[in-house]
């Protein structure tokens, strides 16, 4: 009998997501498969659905628009921050800064520019607003 993936199983697999125009992102076809507890936040939820259901030895390929990958961009995730409420660092464009929240949560966004006064900071997830295609070949459940 072949096992099929369920919710909360750990899972091995290959796995690689591109944009839609192919280009790759991340991928482990070329290397060591990875090792996930579906349901534990390791892999999106949405691509944790589209694994649910296979069988060990399949190979699928889905195409997901923004909204089902990473979400739509949303311009109310980019935020001024003033200079006087970061890091001591040396903070340049172009680079990903992490903050804490009062709660004690962390998160990170990319600094898109910065002056003396202040830095434009995008919490948006890199990949939002962009369509991706998922493939990933099931190799066990253990």
């Amino acid at each position: 009998m072949t096992q099929t993936v369920q919710p909360n199983h750990l899972v091995t697999l290959h796995y690689r997501i591109a944009l839609d125009n192919g280009q790759p992102l991340i991928s482990t076809f070329e290397g060591t498969p990875a090792t996930l507890q579906l349901g534990a936040g390791e892999l999106l939820p949405t691509l944790e659905q589209r694994i649910a259901g296979l069988r060990v030895g399949e190979r699928r390929l889905f195409e997901l628009d923004a909204e089902q990958a990473f979400g739509l961009y949303r311009e109310d995730l980019v935020e001024r921050v003033k200079r006087e409420h970061m890091p001591e660092e040396e903070i340049e464009a172009m680079s990903i800064m992490e903050f804490t929240a009062p709660d004690g949560s962390r998160y990170s966004g990319l600094v898109r520019e910065i002056d003396a006064q202040s830095a434009l900071i995008d919490f948006n997830h890199p990949l939002a607003g962009k369509s991706i295609r998922f493939e990933v070949e099931v190799i066990g459940i253990l």
